[in-house]
């Protein structure tokens, strides 16, 4: 099985083929707490520079985000961080 972090990035690449993109499995952070899986991978920041952001206000670059990522956020991923900017920002 595929580990989600690496879904998470594969998903990101795919949708935005950004030009700058970090996961970061912040679950050990979390852990005891509602949501914390055992063994992580609950808790995500996704930081993400990508041309698909430019003009948009980070409402709308937290939705797109959140679309790409509507099977993992309905299912293993707990908590999300979202950092989206344009290439320059």
């Amino acid at each position: 099985m595929q580990r989600i972090t690496q879904r998470l990035e594969d998903k990101l690449n795919a949708a935005f083929a950004p030009s700058a993109l970090a996961v970061t499995d912040d679950s050990a952070a979390h852990a005891g707490h509602a949501g914390a899986r055992e063994g992580g991978e609950s808790h995500f920041t996704v930081a993400i520079t990508a041309e698909a952001f430019s003009g948009k206000s980070r409402v709308e670059r937290h939705r797109l985000v959140n679309a790409a990522l509507a099977e993992e956020l309905a299912g293993p991923v707990h908590a999300l961080v979202i950092k989206a900017k344009a290439p320059g920002e």
